[in-house]
């Protein structure tokens, strides 16, 4: 008896905006200061454009459970689509953590409670598991979550920026937007939060997952890119001028300045700044619901073709749902929630935060490459969505994408001068632990092969 497919053109646009549109990755972005405007229009026209028309053709060719891991390692092997896996996932725990800081830290925000750090850490935890366990079903039954989710973004986005333009036009905008402050100043400061930008235009390819779940993939996920990237774009620019009115830039903190600029231009606390932070909380659940389809598919993918450790692979029989991926994620995230007081950054959210964006940077480098090679090694392949360019223009979308990401991973993590070590080192050494853990972890599963061997 077949069941009617249950996601529409109009939920995988939803869906879209829930996956890419990350509400708290705003105020980072806007730490950049007027000059964020020309970035975020620089990054949109040289990646964001190009990596959207990359995954609709990649994602409707090869729509297999890999993803993004799968076409890495048809075009380079499974060296290669083993490292993509493994950072495309380790991002997500870290991304959890971070965002379980975040949650408690909002709701001191919006409320008179201040909590002692061991509530603070059960909290944690239990947002963590609350998340993972919900991780456990099929993504359609949490359809009514990621539309909800994507409408409360579109709220908080919405009335930041009508808020912020009523209080530029009231009281006078509270930063320098003349044309020299509007323009790059190419500073370490601009450049290393170039990797919130990109980040946030991150995301189409978990779209892409929902093939199986569609009436008409083969169309809709071309217009769910389309549709979601002029949406998504739209609310980015509005928030960010929002914001950019709102809060001196040199107040604006990583962490909380989404929530600051609310109270900022409203005066204070009141029932409506309350409402706008109970949407943002849940926003944050539902992100890493989201996310969970794509990221726990690739590890489990990855795992059953002997590029990431067994347990990866674990599914439930009935279901089909990656139950070890989801584990493992509430595992690590809960060691690195219960070892953040430890960490000697006041900003822990950052901390997190910024080490997750530059683990899920890396996981892309090799996809744009990975397109190109593929038109030239499967040119009989089936391209129900084909991006139409000459050779110059594809060779651009590729290359491009792939050096922004290189150059903005440099400065994120690389210490430039003394002052930026004592913020840089930790990312630096997250990253380089992360990367020697992946590889250790590739050559256990290579080496054991579990699981049957993909060659038929």
């Amino acid at each position: 008896m077949g069941e009617k497919k249950k996601f529409k053109l109009f939920d995988a646009v939803l869906m879209a905006v829930c996956v890419v549109l990350v509400v708290e990755s705003a105020a980072p972005a806007a730490a950049i200061g007027p000059s964020q405007f020309f970035w975020w229009i620089l990054l949109l026209l040289l990646f964001f454009i190009p990596y959207g028309f990359i995954s609709a053709e990649l994602g409707t060719t090869y729509d297999d459970e890999g993803g993004i891991y799968d076409w890495v390692k048809k075009a380079f092997g499974k060296k290669w689509g083993g490292r993509v896996a493994w950072f495309y996932w380790v991002n997500y725990p870290i991304w959890m953590a971070s965002l379980a800081v975040l949650f408690v830290e909002v709701i001191e925000q919006i409320t008179p409670l201040k909590f002692s750090t061991p509530i603070t850490i059960l909290i944690q935890l239990a947002f963590t598991w609350i998340i993972c366990t919900i991780s456990l079903f099929p993504v359609s039954d949490s359809k009514w979550i990621l539309n909800i989710a994507a409408i409360c973004k579109v709220l908080i986005m919405l009335s930041l920026g009508a808020i912020g333009i009523y209080h530029a036009a009231v009281y006078g905008i509270a930063n320098d937007f003349s044309i020299p402050n509007l323009l790059p100043h190419f500073d370490l400061n601009s450049l290393s939060f170039m990797s919130v930008i990109l980040f946030n235009f991150l995301g189409f390819e978990v779209v892409t997952s929902l093939a199986s779940d569609m009436e008409n993939p083969k169309k809709q996920i071309p217009q769910a890119l389309i549709y979601g990237g002029l949406l998504i774009t739209f609310f980015y620019l509005i928030a960010a001028f929002g914001m950019g009115v709102a809060i001196p830039t040199d107040q604006l903190s990583t962490s909380s300045g989404l929530v600051d600029s609310f109270i900022t231009l409203i005066g204070g606390v009141n029932p409506f700044v309350i409402f706008i932070g109970v949407l943002f909380l849940f926003t944050l659940v539902a992100n890493l619901i989201s996310w969970a389809l794509g990221v726990n598919y690739v590890a489990m993918y990855a795992a059953q073709h002997n590029d990431l450790p067994a347990v990866f692979g674990t599914q439930n029989k009935k279901t089909k749902m990656p139950v070890g991926a989801s584990i493992i994620n509430g595992i690590v995230a809960s060691v690195l929630i219960v070892g953040a007081p430890l960490i000697p950054n006041k900003d822990i959210f950052w901390a997190f935060f910024a080490l997750n964006v530059v683990a899920l940077l890396f996981s892309y480098i090799m996809m744009f490459p990975a397109f190109l090679k593929l038109r030239k090694i499967d040119p009989d392949r089936e391209r129900p969505f084909k991006v139409k360019a000459s050779p110059l223009v594809l060779t651009l979308m590729t290359y491009v994408p792939m050096v922004l990401l290189i150059i903005t991973l440099i400065f994120s993590v690389v210490p430039m001068n003394k002052e930026e070590v004592s913020g840089k080192a930790p990312i630096l050494i997250g990253t380089i632990f992360a990367f020697i853990v992946g590889e250790i972890c590739m050559r256990y599963a290579q080496k054991k092969k579990k699981y049957p061997s993909e060659e038929k």
